[in-house]
């Protein structure tokens, strides 16, 4: 997925080899769906969402860690305004634009949606989406956090360590109303004709962007302490995601209660997120110049392209291989290696298209 960093002879490997994986994790949630949401949207619980809840809950972070990257390329913003803007948007924004199109139509295809529908939806880009694809969520996310970051930047750039941290704590705290939530349904100033409570400032995506900006200027380089920390965070946000997730699955009544420990507003997604992101961030290749090396470089600048096509690639490889899975869930991770192949494969070659920065950037 997008997260700034522009081709270059000198990129950071660890941060390559993260996205790469990040965008991995996106498909294998998307592909876990099949096995836990019923085509009626309810709770679909049999063996397959128990090995979605080993599986994925691990990987919940996922799009934590693109706006983790995000934070780390985007701060400080050293651009001018309309140059900022330009550059950011017009990268993410066209693509996403044609994208939308294409749903459009792939849901006519599809049976979906009829000609005037379609016509419909595609006028309706503007407002929301084009269709109702889901995951095209994130784009709409990262565009808030360009808007915002001209704003917040000066401030990152000179505030002492104690300060960025004091945010940082209280964001964190917002990530434990969730659970909160369960006893007290409102706190804080929460009621009816108020959405805006005491720490609703502090929370969101933002966050994530901030705490990237952290650890580059203040956790950057190597440290025995960083990598315990990050396996220490992984561990105990995984055994938390998963076991919550389990153990809703004879309970749930809906996909948002099942839900409640993949939220993104989370402490122990965020928890996976920072892990992942201290375990990886340094790993370096012992030869830059491999085809190893190349060839993850090459995922992660393409790794915006395949997350927008995913999907579709997503069902045809699931309607493909589900019979021959034949009750194997726990095998539903190949769905997702197979589609990540083939997504990247698909935007390989769209790569040597005239224009095909506008599809795939």
């Amino acid at each position: 997925m997008e997260t700034i960093l522009p081709k270059s002879s000198v990129r950071n490997a660890g941060l390559d080899i993260l996205r790469v994986l990040a965008c991995y994790m996106v498909v294998q949630i998307h592909t876990g769906e099949f096995f836990y949401i019923s085509p009626e949207g309810g709770v679909l619980n049999g063996p397959g969402a128990f090995w979605v809840a080993i599986f994925n809950s691990l990987f919940r972070c996922a799009v934590l860690l693109f706006v983790m990257i995000s934070g780390y390329f985007l701060f400080p913003v050293k651009d001018e305004l309309p140059t900022f803007f330009r550059k950011k948007f017009t990268r993410v924004l066209f693509p996403f634009l044609i994208w939308c199109v294409i749903y459009a139509i792939y849901q006519f295809m599809r049976g979906n949606a009829d000609l005037s529908a379609t016509l419909i939806n595609i006028l309706h880009i503007p407002v929301n989406y084009g269709t109702q694809v889901g995951h095209l969520w994130y784009v709409y996310m990262l565009l808030g956090i360009y808007l915002f970051a001209p704003v917040i930047s000066p401030w990152l750039q000179t505030a002492p360590k104690q300060q960025i941290r004091f945010y940082l704590i209280v964001w964190a705290i917002t990530m434990t109303i969730p659970y909160i939530h369960l006893v007290f349904p409102e706190i804080w100033g929460e009621c009816f004709w108020n959405k805006t409570p005491m720490l609703y400032y502090f929370s969101g995506f933002l966050g994530f962007a901030v705490l990237g900006f952290y650890i580059k200027r203040f956790h950057a380089q190597k440290s025995k302490g960083d990598y315990l920390l990050g396996f220490i965070l992984l561990l105990l946000g995984y055994a938390i995601t998963a076991y919550i997730f389990a153990s809703r699955l004879n309970t749930a009544k809906s996909i948002p209660e099942l839900e409640l420990s993949w939220g993104y507003d989370t402490i122990n997604v965020a928890m996976l997120a920072l892990g992942f992101f201290m375990l990886i961030k340094n790993l370096t290749f012992r030869n830059p110049n491999s085809w190893f090396a190349r060839l993850i470089e090459d995922i992660s600048l393409k790794s915006y392209g395949i997350y927008l096509l995913h999907i579709i690639v997503l069902n045809t490889t699931y309607s493909l291989m589900i019979s021959w899975i034949n009750g194997q869930e726990y095998l539903f991770p190949l769905i997702s290696l197979v589609t990540f192949v083939s997504s990247y494969l698909v935007i390989k070659l769209i790569s040597y298209l005239p224009g095909s920065k506008y599809i795939t950037r």
